[in-house]
């Protein structure tokens, strides 16, 4: 059976009523057996302190507030950018909680990262907080029957799915294929913003999710990414936003949804099962890392940098309202974040996983390129053997020579194996890979028994595990097109992808966040942003990012060479195929990628604007790591019919 007779059978069986919705009673029904099952017992506590463990890290923002006076205010801000030390972080601070504890996030996954993250939140439940985690509906839990448990679990905690489109909390391939048909807007309208906030006193925020991928524990593939933990009166803020998201009309509890109400009406309400870790004795060393306070407070809380003021930039859901000047006036960190870009002097250090720039973003660098002087803008980004969305690296791809020539990016694209980034290659769980002088590989055995480590997409339980970005594209893949996986390489061995937002400007303003600076950011999803003025804040942030594209981690990108026979109608003829809004079908790219080659007369890395740039880089190909083969054919398909998806990608 074909992919379009599949899916046309599929809004057939939902046209035809088999996506019908639950009545108002139902929902009621559903929504009364869920509370009437929910505990409320208790372990046996101070009521003050909820059994808390002792958190340096929750003592940081105690001590910001203590220190804060009206006109002076004192942040502790700490950069996480290795994935266990996030993790750690977030143990940490959901064990020494006392009061609540706030949750928003675009992704929560049913692996060992999340299972570990919920058997925690539990925890803190029973002790007495108040817990209540807001995630949305694309990439929530997967199993219906844990939404009811967790649903149905304790009085002290609370689920909301945000914007469920057909009024479920899960969707299937064919109902997203089916909601691409009628709500294609709404579908699109995703909640990206992420927060952790402990008692209103400390929280972080950044790029990760709760999926293992976010924390060095997926065996294939891992993302580099980074959040930030902040303490102090800024804290308000971000809780702030979250009661605005938790009270929108698009939040809406988990039982009052047709999936999930539907089976609390047929079943009742689920014990919340204990989960079969893929690998429980990294969970186990995880969870014991977390029971050492001195080691949280010499591996995170000691990094904290004390700084003054901290803004929080953060979209509004009102973002999602159909009223346009409604929906304008809640959109609060693009607008920002392009007025900071653009107060740049000297360089703007730019960190994002996918490069596709709006064209209000095109037409300010456009501006800044001409000022006199011009500020330098270098970009960390993905390439293509690196990203986990080969369709939107495609986009970038299709820019590369107007990203060079007309905006003056100095672009440094990640590579999927990085010799020195700040990654736990251990934490994992994959096989042992080295490298020769000759950049062959070496794979050794596995250092735990094969058993404990999953098979490709599969978890613990033996069930199938897919990347969450490819819900989002699942109505491509039932067009017959695997546009969400990633590219096969030449190598064999765990990979890693950017996955980091986080902006540098003039070495005194720092930000991290969720913000791709990309259209889908700037329209459809809501997003958030910490922004810290302080040159020790700014400096480490620069150092973290410019880490990332030293060479061992990552190829630059520069103009390749001239052709010897016209080589000016060539560049006409690429340069007006860019500009065609759907078919850009010229053979032959602008740009390439490099290697550095050190040596006695190269001591360190050239820009790629540097007359000397090409004695010290060699080229090492359009797509270096990829073994070439179909969906490198997919890559120049989009890049060249691809221009249209630009908003939504």
């Amino acid at each position: 059976m074909t992919a379009a007779v599949r899916v046309l059978l599929a809004l057939l069986v939902l046209a035809g009523g088999g996506c019908a919705s639950l009545s108002t009673l139902e929902r009621d029904r559903a929504a009364e057996i869920a509370a009437q099952a929910r505990s409320g017992r208790m372990v046996a506590c101070e009521a003050e302190a909820a059994c808390a463990r002792p958190s340096p890290l929750r003592e940081l923002g105690e001590r910001a507030l203590a220190e804060s006076a009206p006109g002076r205010p004192r942040h502790y801000a700490v950069l996480l950018d290795y994935g266990q030390d996030a993790l750690l972080a977030r143990l940490d601070l959901i064990r020494g909680a006392r009061r609540s504890i706030d949750l928003q996030t675009y992704i929560f996954d049913e692996d060992d990262a999340g299972h570990l993250v919920l058997e925690e939140l539990m925890a803190a439940v029973r002790r007495g907080v108040r817990v209540r985690m807001l995630v949305d509906q694309l990439s929530a839990l997967r199993q219906v029957e844990t939404l009811a448990a967790l649903a149905s679990s304790h009085v002290n905690f609370q689920l909301r799915i945000y914007n469920p489109v057909l009024h479920r909390a899960r969707i299937t391939y064919p109902m997203y294929a089916w909601a691409a048909a009628c709500c294609w807007r709404r579908l699109n309208q995703r909640m990206h913003s992420k927060l952790l906030v402990i008692d209103g006193l400390v929280a972080i925020t950044g790029g990760r999710n709760y999926q293992d991928d976010y924390y060095d524990w997926n065996p294939e593939y891992n993302f580099r990414d980074r959040d930030v933990l902040v303490g102090g009166p800024v804290i308000a803020d971000m809780a702030a936003n979250f009661e605005a998201f938790w009270n929108a009309r698009l939040a809406v509890p988990v039982e009052r949804l047709d999936d999930v109400g539907r089976f609390l009406l047929r079943n009742g309400a689920p014990e919340l099962r204990d989960w079969p870790y893929a690998d429980p004795e990294r969970v186990a060393a995880a969870s014991r890392a977390a029971d050492d306070t001195d080691l949280v407070r010499q591996r995170l809380a000691d990094a904290a940098i004390p700084v003054g003021e901290v803004l929080f930039i953060a979209d509004q859901p009102q973002k999602h309202r159909r009223d346009p000047e409604v929906a304008a006036s809640a959109v609060h960190a693009s607008p920002l974040l392009m007025g900071l870009i653009e107060s740049a002097t000297e360089e703007v250090l730019l960190q994002t996983p996918y490069l596709v720039l709006s064209k209000e973003a095109q037409e300010m660098f456009r501006r800044m390129r001409q000022r006199d002087p011009r500020p330098r803008v270098v970009v960390s980004t993905n390439s293509l053997a690196a990203t986990d969305s080969f369709i939107t690296y495609a986009l970038s791809y299709k820019y590369k020579r107007r990203y060079l020539r007309d905006f003056g990016f100095e672009i440094h694209e990640f590579k999927p194996f990085p010799e020195d980034a700040p990654i736990d290659l251990d934490a994992t769980g994959a096989v042992a890979i080295s490298w020769n002088e000759d950049g062959s590989v070496n794979i050794g055995p596995p250092e735990r028994p094969a058993a404990a480590v999953p098979r490709r997409g599969e978890g613990g339980d033996g069930q199938r595990r897919e990347s969450p970005l490819s819900r989002e594209y699942a109505a491509l893949r039932y067009a017959g097109v695997g546009v969400h996986e990633r590219v096969p390489l030449k190598r064999a061995g765990v990979r890693f992808g950017m996955h980091a937002k986080s902006l540098v400007v003039d070495n005194r303003v720092g930000v991290v966040g969720t913000h791709n600076f990309d259209p889908r950011g700037d329209t459809y999803n809501t997003e958030s942003a910490v922004v810290i003025e302080d040159p020790a804040f700014a400096r480490a942030l620069a150092d973290s990012i410019r880490r990332d594209i030293a060479p061992a981690n990552s190829w630059v990108i520069a103009r390749r060479d001239k052709p010897r026979v016209l080589p000016g109608l060539e560049y006409s003829l690429a340069k007006a195929s860019e500009h065609l809004p759907l078919f850009d079908l010229w053979p032959v790219r602008y740009a390439t990628s490099y290697e550095f080659q050190p040596g006695p007369d190269c001591p360190r890395p050239l820009s790629p604007f540097d007359p000397g740039f090409r004695a010290c880089h060699e080229p090492v190909g359009d797509f270096p790591e990829v073994n070439i083969g179909f969906r490198t054919l997919l890559t120049r398909i989009f890049t060249a019919f691809g221009a249209g998806l630009a908003p939504i990608l």
